[in-house]
């Protein structure tokens, strides 16, 4: 009894290294659900440990701030040495992970958002490629294995860990992401007269982290069938899993954007004649919800997770077959996104988390 009431007593330490990215993605969810955590919790009920070059930490009403002594240099060294022995040496802490990580010798609380490197090894083709995919199976594995408590992001993916690893799909928790960072970001037309070629609701859009799953290849390869169809992508390759397909050969109707600040992205959104999202494989797929909170028609791949998330508010494409027309597909109705975007919150989110972890 004694002990159990001891583990009860740990206080929950959220694992702050998402403060030294860009919040794109898990980190950016990563952070709306600590800056949530932070109004809800007691003072001092849970704590946020940071290395010690983080530029941009948040001010913090009552979560516990601990800056480490040790300055991050790579993330994985972080997580697994730094991070991993400071909890070996202060057992009051159980660590929340945001980022699909299991410490092996320290496991805490742990969100696992896709087991994409499970599936698809031929998307895994070089050395660094083949080397992070072994690397994160062993995590999965680790996850199932070890975590205290398993977080997802949709049940697409709490069924997948189940039914790959084993673990009973009840001990999984589903708490989906959100689009309501989206609020606070101002619209920044410069965008337009940067690229004048792009033509407000003429164009295509797509967003996120220039990966193979992503598919780009679709959209090169309906830009080169249509080459009356306009397409802007704006993201920046990954360091592992790049999309090849984007060189000197791509078709001049796509406009290759590079990475954009929120602002120009939303006006992008804003403008475009529907964003287009045909991903083979995502754990939740965040961009489109942010596109339909701008008021734009969303277009996602008919696969993994997008059709539980966005329901009969999208349009619907084979992700593996181009012979089809997007300008009649946009014709057929849709229901309004209004449902959906109540549906996930920020707010609902952290308040999950937290009673979880409380």
């Amino acid at each position: 009894m004694d002990q159990l009431i001891k583990k009860r007593k740990k206080i929950v330490l959220i694992n702050g290294d998402f403060l030294c990215r860009r919040l794109t993605g898990i980190e950016r969810y990563a952070y709306e659900i600590t800056m949530r955590l932070d109004k809800i919790c007691k003072p001092n009920e849970i704590a946020i440990i940071v290395p010690n070059n983080t530029k941009n930490i948040p001010s913090f009403s009552n979560l516990k701030l601990i800056r480490h002594k040790k300055n991050i240099k790579s993330h994985l060294w972080w997580q697994m040495i730094t991070l991993q022995w400071f909890l070996i040496t202060h057992r009051q802490y159980t660590v929340l992970e945001f980022g699909n990580t299991c410490l092996p010798f320290a496991p805490g609380i742990v969100f696992l958002h896709d087991i994409y490197c499970e599936f698809f090894p031929e998307d895994f083709t070089s050395k660094r490629d083949r080397i992070i995919r072994v690397y994160n199976r062993w995590q999965y594995r680790l996850i199932s294995k070890k975590a205290k408590k398993i977080i997802t992001v949709s049940d697409f993916t709490r069924n997948q860990i189940a039914e790959n690893f084993g673990v009973n799909a009840e001990k999984i928790t589903v708490i989906y992401s959100s689009w309501e960072h989206f609020r606070q970001i101002k619209d920044d037309n410069s965008i337009f007269d940067a690229h004048p070629s792009l033509k407000k609701g003429e164009y295509f859009f797509l967003l996120g982290s220039l990966s193979k799953r992503k598919n780009i290849k679709w959209v090169i390869k309906y830009a080169r069938q249509n080459p009356n169809a306009a397409f802007a992508i704006s993201g920046v390759s990954l360091p592992t899993v790049q999309a090849g397909e984007l060189d000197n050969t791509t078709p001049k109707n796509i406009i290759l954007l590079g990475y954009l600040d929120d602002e120009k992205v939303k006006a992008l959104m804003l403008a475009c004649k529907a964003f287009i999202l045909p991903s083979y494989y995502e754990g939740f797929g965040l961009t489109p919800l942010e596109a339909l909170a701008c008021g734009a028609k969303i277009i996602v791949a008919k696969a993994a997770s997008l059709p539980e998330i966005y329901g009969n508010t999208a349009h619907y494409i084979d992700p593996f077959d181009t012979n089809i027309d997007l300008d009649k597909l946009l014709l057929k109705p849709v229901e309004s996104p209004d449902n959906i975007l109540q549906k996930y919150s920020y707010d609902t989110a952290a308040q999950q988390v937290y009673n979880i972890i409380r």
